[in-house]
């Protein structure tokens, strides 16, 4: 829903499944280890890889709709200097994912998806996908 936008901009994204990338024409695609907090390896693994990309790329904004190896991606965007925004996913209608609940402290905006999940403070909604 966000492509039209993305097209006005340099953009290259972040995916733990290059089919993603591919199936969607998203043009610059990186892959990262996909990763949880029950895989501390990977989530090493993913945090390096993650501070690479970033630091590399240098962008100005970071957007990410969920999981770690978005939520990294938000640190690294965020300690580099870039403006940061979470979108915690869609599926989390009862509570924030567990990266949504860092992101709120780290990005500069956090969103949710649904209404009653918004805070007020540090999680805002402004509508819904669905």
């Amino acid at each position: 829903m966000l492509r039209e936008t993305f097209g006005r901009y340099d953009t290259r994204f972040a995916t733990t499944d290059m089919a993603i990338g591919a199936q969607h024409a998203a043009g610059s695609v990186s892959t990262l280890p996909d990763c949880n907090k029950d895989r501390p390896f990977d989530a090493l693994m993913c945090l390096i890889k993650a501070a690479s990309l970033v630091l590399r790329l240098r962008p100005h904004v970071v957007i990410s709709t969920g999981a770690a190896p978005g939520f990294f991606c938000i640190l690294w965007g965020r300690i580099a200097g870039a403006k940061t925004l979470w979108i915690d996913s869609i599926a989390n209608a009862e509570k924030l994912s567990l990266s949504g609940k860092l992101a709120k402290h780290t990005a500069h905006q956090c969103l949710t998806q649904w209404e009653h999940l918004a805070d007020g403070r540090k999680v805002a909604f402004r509508g819904a996908v669905l």
